[in-house]
């Protein structure tokens, strides 16, 4: 019992080292140019929950989270923001935003995922943020959402 206790600690531990803030890492993407990952989820989704404390700690131990700008938003406490970044849209979602030449570029993955499908998703980014080809078909996305302070 105390192993599984000490395992779901260290878990909450890892997400939440990484989880920096979403101005923190809107700060990140502008000033490295690194693609930025969010996760947006709520507290009474299951899936997101899945997310948050076992699809992302195992992603991150993958060393995957240190080549992005990494940030969770809560929809409960968040709603704005979250349902900008979602357009009102289900979750968990999984959003990248990576800066090109040609503007910002967006992708996102919708709903509870592997951390396969997670860890694919981010190296494709990756790959296609260093490839800077001409032909992308997400050329009309939106740049993430600047942080607001708070009221």
């Amino acid at each position: 019992m105390n192993v599984l206790l000490l395992a779901a600690v260290l878990q909450t531990s890892i997400v939440s080292a990484t989880a920096d803030s979403y101005t923190a890492a809107h700060k990140e993407i502008n000033k490295t140019g690194r693609p930025m990952i969010v996760l947006v989820g709520a507290d009474w989704c299951p899936a997101c929950v899945e997310m948050k404390n076992q699809v992302i700690p195992q992603v991150q131990r993958r060393g995957l989270l240190r080549k992005v700008a990494f940030a969770v938003v809560n929809l409960d406490r968040q709603k704005k923001l979250g349902r900008e970044l979602t357009g009102g849209g289900p979750i968990p979602q999984v959003i990248m935003f990576r800066k090109t030449s040609d503007g910002w570029r967006r992708r996102k993955l919708i709903g509870g995922q592997s951390v396969q499908a997670v860890s694919t998703f981010i190296e494709e980014g990756i790959q296609l943020d260093r490839e800077t080809k001409k032909s992308d078909p997400d050329k009309n996305a939106k740049p993430a959402p600047k942080p607001k302070k708070a009221a």
